[in-house]
């Protein structure tokens, strides 16, 4: 006996096949959008872990008396922008403004205009269809 989808993930009287895949497609690209966002956080982290790690080596080399050669990585790398007139909190800032505040809006208009606000109908679906043969209980 096929398991249905619960309420939440239930199509939308109406609503045909072609337009459930598109809203999944839509869904699909901001699931990878969300996975872009992390490696920009993980960037983000890194970069300043490089930096405080950097402060360290130089301190170091400083303790060990190479003072210019401190002084001159300072002045070039220490602190650097990694992009013109931005460090990477600036670059993440930029990011979710300019970027990810429109995916978000977008894709929560697309399940509210076409899905009336539910998510993931096209997974809910596939899963009652495979589920239909499969195994009897709750994994």
């Amino acid at each position: 006996m096929a398991r249905q989808p619960d309420e939440a993930h239930t199509r939308p009287d109406g609503v045909d096949d072609a337009t459930v895949d598109a809203v999944g497609k839509v869904s699909e690209a901001f699931e990878l959008l969300q996975r872009a966002r992390g490696a920009l956080y993980e960037f983000h982290q890194q970069i300043g872990y490089v930096d405080d790690t950097l402060g360290d080596g130089l301190q170091m080399l400083r303790d060990a008396g190479h003072d210019e050669l401190a002084d001159e990585l300072t002045t070039s790398w220490l602190g650097r922008n990694v992009l013109p007139d931005r460090w990477t909190f600036e670059v993440v800032e930029e990011f979710e403004r300019t970027y990810m505040d429109v995916a978000i809006a977008g894709e929560r208009r697309v399940r509210e205009q076409l899905m009336d606000g539910r998510a993931h109908v096209q997974e809910a679906e596939r899963k009652a269809r495979r589920r239909a043969e499969g195994p009897d209980d709750d994994r």
